[in-house]
């Protein structure tokens, strides 16, 4: 598989330290150590090591990764390996996709108390989704619920949804 032409690791590596700077107090650690870790991923800042044939003498340095699991470089292949056997395990009937996002002033409380808003989140969510599909005149079915919660958005900020 040929490096694509821009990665993330560019971007971050390019805007990351003025992004950062315009969003201080606004990234969390996690965010902040994330981002280093992919501009600093296979880079000789993580050191490497040699490869050189014995025969022809032909040398290649390879440099280690950070092995983040957010890190498209180190997960990438991994991630697409996990989707096609979940994938496979599917059975042949339709699902949908429905999102759940907690109100911005929601939100920023569960920041602080994530246990207690997170365990309504999950109990709203599913008992709306049971009530509407038994509902006849929608579904008129008991349906099965995979729920994930998830505290970023896309933009890397905090985001809460299920």
């Amino acid at each position: 598989m040929s490096r694509p032409k821009l990665e993330v690791a560019d971007i971050f590596r390019g805007h990351g330290a003025a992004w950062r700077s315009a969003n201080a107090g606004h990234v969390s650690l996690d965010q902040l150590k994330l981002m280093s870790a992919i501009e600093r991923c296979r880079t000789e800042a993580l050191g490497g090591h040699v490869e050189r044939c014995e025969k022809c003498s032909h040398t290649i340095i390879a440099y280690n990764s950070c092995r983040n699991r957010h890190c498209p470089k180190c997960q990438g292949a991994a991630a697409r390996e996990w989707l096609s056997e979940r994938e496979a395990e599917l059975l042949p009937v339709p699902y949908y996709h429905v999102v759940f996002t907690l109100p911005a002033r929601i939100a920023d409380i569960a920041y602080q108390n994530k246990a207690v808003i997170y365990d309504l989140l999950f109990k709203a969510s599913s008992e709306t989704m049971l009530t509407i599909a038994a509902d006849p005149k929608h579904l008129g079915a008991r349906i099965g619920i995979l729920s994930v919660l998830h505290t970023w958005g896309s933009a890397m900020t905090q985001h809460p949804h299920s």
